[in-house]
């Protein structure tokens, strides 16, 4: 193993280290869609994290640029991301999904589920 391909994979795993640890914080205080989204968002960093390892410098930093954004974005007051926070991380990681040639990882939101209505029960 040449001391490249030890720092490259020395810096995945700090990168997919912060995408579990911040998914870990997000679990104890985000449920339903919002716990769904956040995962979905970890699942998608940590493939552009393991894909893009050996590849060029400008792609790793558009990776580790996404994984900073999903892990630091704070809109909310508190420890926890709000929804529009995650819906902007959303954008920020199907833009680098997008720029990657990798549109089988976008993240797609699922439509809420309509609250039924009582009067028409």
């Amino acid at each position: 193993m040449t001391v490249e391909e030890r720092a490259s994979g020395a810096g995945s795993d700090v990168l997919i280290r912060k995408v579990d640890s911040h998914l870990a914080a997000l679990r104890t205080g985000l449920h339903g869609p919002e716990l769904e989204l956040a995962e979905q968002l970890a699942g998608c960093l940590r493939e552009l994290v393991v894909t893009t390892a050996q590849a060029s410098a400008a792609d790793r930093a558009l990776v580790r640029a996404a994984v900073h954004y999903f892990v630091l974005r704070r809109e909310s007051r508190g420890r926890l991301l709000s929804v529009r926070s995650l819906a902007a991380a959303q954008r920020v990681v199907n833009k680098a999904v997008r720029q990657l040639g990798r549109p089988d990882l976008l993240v797609e939101t699922r439509p809420a589920r309509p609250t039924p209505d009582p009067a028409l029960r």
